[in-house]
């Protein structure tokens, strides 16, 4: 992976969405969207199924957010992350982080076609915390 590109998603004036954020402890969803808010990022919590997480008004989709996200970080099987890069589109939202598990080929042809950064196969955790941003 670019280590630039991911330099560049993770600068702290981005504002994050986690779409697949969860009120579970154990899922990846709850952990990428704490790590992201406890590093003092600016982030929401994307999820339809779910009011609020850590005390967090929760949003329904990308375009019922307050604000427009830099940065969209996928923690949703592939099928999903087909259709949220063209809701990315159409809100000219142009990153995407990918958590390993999350991507597809279909969504990684979709952001190269459609001029949309994308970040793959590494742990915006992990590589948050690595880069000591």
């Amino acid at each position: 992976m670019d280590e630039k590109l991911i330099e560049d998603f993770l600068k702290k004036r981005n504002v994050f969405a986690v779409v697949g954020a969860s009120r579970d402890h154990r899922k990846y969803g709850h952990q990428v969207y704490r790590d992201l808010r406890t590093a003092g990022y600016t982030v929401y919590p994307v999820n339809p199924n779910a009011d609020e997480i850590l005390g967090d008004k929760c949003y329904p989709s990308l375009e019922s957010l307050p604000e427009m996200p830099q940065v969209v970080d996928l923690v949703v099987p592939p099928k999903v992350t087909d259709q949220i890069v063209k809701v990315c589109k159409k809100l000219g939202i142009r990153k995407v982080w990918m958590q390993p598990g999350s991507e597809s080929e279909t969504a990684l042809n979709f952001c190269k076609e459609n001029n949309i950064e994308a970040v793959y196969g590494v742990c915006v955790m992990v590589e948050r915390r690595s880069k000591k941003n």
